[in-house]
């Protein structure tokens, strides 16, 4: 059975926003859609920081990779991934992408061969050091509309969101 798609160039009720209550209708929708709010916030930050850190070829994962390696000295490869909320196949792809450039270096554990040992190269901490005011930057754009002193709620309400939730996710990160 072949379902007809309907005539582009016909016209109906349903193709005239104004007769469906406009843009403003499917917009208060989904500004009842916490999901659909953090997904559009993320697109916007993600916009930004690459907007700061323009000529970096960073992403904000990466960032998050590298600056998690400088707080802990290097670490162990799956260690990195709990500690940034990636799984495993995520962080290894990112880790090769970041090692091909040069900024992380990654070796077999010597008592555990299957384990893999992640630590930042004098480039990376370069880099890192480099792109720190660009990125923070974007993370102040991205809540720049907030009055300041709701700024840190809203941070504090995201972090406790994500403990809440933290066992849902795909990847939880290690809180402790």
């Amino acid at each position: 059975m072949t379902t007809a798609l309907p005539d582009p160039d016909s016209t109906s009720d349903r193709d005239d926003p104004a007769e469906v209550g406009g843009q403003e209708a499917g917009l208060a929708a989904l500004r009842e859609r916490p999901g659909f709010l953090i997904r559009r916030l993320h697109q916007i930050h993600v916009a930004l920081f690459a907007e700061e850190c323009a000529g970096e070829n960073i992403t904000p994962v990466q960032f998050s990779i590298l600056t998690a390696l400088e707080e802990m000295g290097g670490c162990e490869q799956t260690t990195l991934a709990l500690t940034v909320g990636l799984d495993r196949t995520n962080i290894a792809d990112v880790l090769d992408r970041l090692q091909k450039r040069g900024l992380v270096r990654r070796r077999v554990a010597p008592k555990d061969r299957r384990r893999k040992l992640v630590a930042l190269t004098d480039v990376g901490v370069a880099t890192l050091s480099r792109i720190k005011a660009a990125a923070a930057a974007a993370h102040d754009r991205t809540v720049k509309a907030l009055p300041p002193e709701d700024r840190q709620r809203f941070l504090d309400y995201l972090v406790r969101l994500v403990e809440a939730n933290n066992e849902v996710g795909r990847a939880p990160l290690r809180l402790t």
